[in-house]
């Protein structure tokens, strides 16, 4: 993003609630300073996480008390809870190239993560719609999951040939809605089951497991 600055006149500190991309609350981040008036209702300045275990120093830029561009930047929250490795990580890298503004590597990393998926599920095949074909006789999921995996790999295809009719065309809410689909995909596969098991220990000793 470029600013030609107009003016530079100290402000007060605006409130911002975001998600601390240090320690991944959802915070208000204390002011740090004064704010600097760039143009219109732009203005910029710094924060701190107030945390005490945290205390993340930010920079910010506003539009009329709205975020609009963070360093390091604020990305959307995952929760990696007994997600394997190998899939956890390029999704979070798709979650990291989102915050930062590069949509068309986050299409990628989201093709990747099923292509992890894939691999990790033993889903075997000549290429990935092929693989994810064969991944829907190996786990249960709703058949709305499993059209939108697909539609995750097409998402993916566009972004990595640039000879594809969309190639870098993708918006931030198609890439936004593309993670929160991937989201519940992953919890689907590697958390429910978890969570189930959580609920099933809360209940007294002696209770049945049905009835």
């Amino acid at each position: 993003m470029k600013l030609k600055v107009i003016q530079m006149n100290q402000v007060g500190s605006a409130s911002i609630m975001a998600r601390c991309p240090h320690c991944g609350r959802q915070v208000v981040f204390e002011a740090v300073g004064q704010d600097i008036l760039i143009a219109g209702n732009i203005i910029c300045g710094q924060r701190r996480c107030p945390a005490y275990d945290c205390y993340g120093h930010i920079f910010i830029i506003t539009d009329q008390n709205k975020l609009i561009a963070s360093y390091p930047p604020v990305s959307i929250d995952f929760d990696a809870s007994n997600i394997p490795e190998q899939v956890a990580a390029p999704f979070k890298e798709a979650i990291e190239c989102h915050a930062a503004g590069y949509h068309t590597a986050a299409a990628i990393m989201i093709r990747r993560t099923l292509e992890a998926i894939c691999v990790e599920k033993e889903a075997e095949g000549k290429n990935l719609k092929t693989r994810i074909q064969a991944l829907s006789s190996k786990v249960i999921l709703p058949k709305e999951l499993l059209a939108g995996i697909d539609e995750l790999r097409l998402l993916g295809n566009g972004a990595a040939h640039v000879s594809a009719e969309d190639y870098a065309t993708i918006s931030d809410d198609e890439l936004r809605v593309a993670i929160e689909f991937a989201k519940e995909i992953l919890k689907a596969l590697y958390q429910y089951s978890a969570l189930l098991e959580k609920l099933r220990a809360l209940k007294p000793p002696g209770t049945p497991a049905s009835s």
